[in-house]
Order: C-alpha cells, then sequence, then structure tokens
C-alpha cells in the first residue's frame, strides 16, 4: 500500500489527544510512516529499538511515549514539535501482535526560572532544556577556524555551540538560526545571525573587543537597530520565555521547540 500525506493527516487527526496511542492496520508500512513524519519534521531521535530502551531517555526525551506504550514497543522514534512529542514505529497491539503505532504526549520542558541572569549562566544548556531537544548535536565538526578565518573574525562561542548542536532550522519554526553569519551589514558594524520571515534580523553589534561580549542588536524590517546587553543564547531564551520582552515569542506558545530542517534521506 502506497502511504499518501493525506493518509498521514487522517491517521494524526485519529489519535487521541492530548495524550494517546492509535495501534494501525499491520498494511501500513512503519518505514513508510516514518519516512513520511521525518519529511514534515526533521530527523527524530529513536527511543527504542529492535525492543531495546535508550537509557538516556527521560521525562524531556520522551519518557511519556514509552509509558503510553507500557512496554510494548519494538521500534519507536520521537519528535518534538509545537509542545507536543509525537512518537511512531512498531509495538505489540492487545493481541500480541506486531503492528505499526502513533502516539502524543505533551512535551515536558525545563523552565528558566526568574531572575537568572548571573554571567556564568550555562544559557545553550537552558536553551536545549527550553526546546526539549532530543536528537544528538548536528554539526558537531564545524570548521569554525576556516570560517573565521575567511571571516576575519572569531565568533562567539555560545553561538557556535548552538549552531554544533542544533544545526539547520528554527525556533517555534519561526526564528532561523543561520550556520553562518550573513555579513550583508558588515559596513553598519553588524554580523546576522539569525532572522524570520517577517524581515526581522537578529545581529551582533561587532567591535575589536571579546566576541562573547558583542550586544545583540535587533534590526526591524522598518530599518530600526535595537541592541541589547546579553549573549546570543541568552537572548534566544529570554524572547522564547519572557512575555514582556520586546521581541516575544512567548505569547504565541506555552512551549517551545526547535524544527531541524534536516530529514531522512
Amino acid at each position: 500500500m502506497e502511504f499518501t500525506h493525506s493518509m498521514l493527516d487522517t491517521l494524526m487527526d485519529r489519535i487521541p489527544r492530548p495524550r494517546g496511542v492509535l495501534y494501525l492496520s499491520q498494511d501500513i508500512d512503519p518505514r513508510a510512516l516514518v519516512e513520511n513524519l521525518a519529511s514534515r519534521h526533521g530527523e527524530p531521535r529513536t527511543l527504542v529499538l529492535d525492543g531495546i530502551t535508550d537509557p538516556d531517555v527521560g521525562e524531556v526525551h520522551g519518557a511519556g511515549l514509552l509509558d503510553l506504550l507500557e512496554g510494548r514497543a519494538e521500534t519507536l522514534v520521537a519528535w518534538a514539535h509545537a509542545g507536543q512529542l509525537l512518537g511512531a514505529g512498531t509495538a505489540q497491539d492487545a493481541q500480541g501482535d506486531s503492528v505499526p503505532v502513533l502516539a502524543v504526549t505533551p512535551q515536558q520542558v525545563q523552565v528558566l526560572p526568574a531572575g537568572i541572569a548571573g554571567q556564568d549562566e550555562d544559557w545553550v544548556e537552558r536553551l536545549i532544556g527550553i526546546t526539549g531537544w532530543v536528537l544528538p548535536p548536528q554539526r558537531p565538526d564545524v570548521d569554525w577556524a576556516q570560517i573565521e578565518a575567511r571571516m576575519g573574525t572569531c565568533l562567539p562561542r555560545d553561538y557556535k555551540r548552538m549552531v554544533e548542536t542544533f544545526g539547520e532550522g528554527a525556533f517555534d519554526a519561526y526564528l532561523h538560526l543561520n550556520q553562518e553569519p550573513w555579513t550583508d551589514l558588515r559596513n553598519d558594524g553588524l554580523l546576522i545571525w539569525a532572522g524570520t520571515e517577517h524581515k526581522n534580523l537578529y545581529c551582533w553589534q561587532i567591535d575589536d573587543g571579546d566576541p562573547d561580549h558583542w550586544p545583540v542588536t535587533m534590526q526591524t524590517a522598518d530599518g530600526e537597530n535595537v541592541p541589547f546587553a546579553c549573549s546570543t543564547a541568552e537572548f534566544v531564551c529570554r524572547i522564547l520565555l519572557e512575555k514582556d520582552h520586546p521581541f516575544t515569542m512567548a505569547r504565541y506558545f506555552d512551549t517551545h521547540w526547535f524544527m531541524t530542517y534536516r530529514t531522512n534521506e
């Protein structure tokens, strides 16, 4: 049976919400099911392979999906998306038959405590927790020395960790993380590290000092530059969570995720 996008839409609508499992017909190819989902949501994290559960699975990383399947999962992969964890794979049904499954549970995320502003805070780790990031580092072998030599400047360390960790994609499917800074505004003393479809540009105001101390500068679609005295990862954490931030994303989503552009091939 050919598995189509419309079939997937129909199945997704049948999953009990906000938390539930849908056991499917054996006529459905579980590999096609996963590939179809991966084309939408990027590369998944493997929770169970050949009946063996990843020992690092926790509440943030998919334990809720495993609880739904009550120990019957044979293979299971998961995506974090829009405040949910979505799982797909195979499991034993009530009759003991191996069948494809879909499962959904609300995403459990770490919340940034109010008032944390210490310079020793690991904001990248906070960002991983806030987004419920479940995948291994996506670009751990980036040749930053070559990139920095070509650009003629070092780059902030937390930005480089963000690229290595998350890779190509967008926070909340909205804030697109550049894999290398854009230099379009370099004559204005700005390097662009992220942007949105609304043509807002997230930059650093560069100087000859320590790149880790470059202030984040937001250039709006109207060309206004708005500076912030914080690091790159801290800025992202704050716009995700602080509803009173001038460029907040917290008013639109209660939970947050990173939509990776990488897909299974």
